[in-house]
């Protein structure tokens, strides 16, 4: 028999309160881009590799303002720099977050295994008492 991993619900007050406490987050974050997916593709990614090399980036432009060109802005790094430190607890926690949601969708039913062996002996017309004993066989390939 498969094994059940989840057994749960979601109140409609609960879903509502998720959904509040989503939108606090996108309003007490308002300078949050969307980026079309080729500019996605295009943007160097930051990440836990390069967060030294960033600090140490601004630590050498603070320390050296006359080798960069006049038209760059430190302060302005300095605040970029600044952001993607205060950003990063709350991209690693929505990360996390997301990826339990993944992994708790991989127990949907119409993504689990007997929803689609139930979904094909029905469409192959195979007899309920076929599809009870088909069924409790854990694993089998339909």
């Amino acid at each position: 028999m498969t094994e059940n991993r989840i057994s749960a619900s979601l109140t409609p007050e609960d879903q509502q309160a998720v959904l509040a406490a989503i939108a606090t987050i996108k309003e007490k974050l308002p300078f949050l881009l969307g980026l079309s997916p080729e500019e996605s593709k295009s943007l160097p990614r930051l990440g836990d590799k390069s967060r030294a090399f960033v600090a140490k980036a601004l630590e050498v432009a603070t320390q050296n303002p006359d080798f960069l060109p006049r038209s760059f802005d430190i302060e302005e790094m300095r605040k970029d720099v600044e952001l993607f430190e205060a950003l990063y607890p709350i991209t690693l926690a929505l990360s996390q977050l997301q990826e339990l949601l993944d992994d708790t969708d991989t127990f949907n039913p119409e993504k689990s295994g007997n929803c689609r062996k139930f979904l094909c002996m029905a469409q192959s017309g195979m007899k309920s008492r076929q599809m009870r004993r088909y069924l409790s066989k854990p694993s089998t390939k339909y």
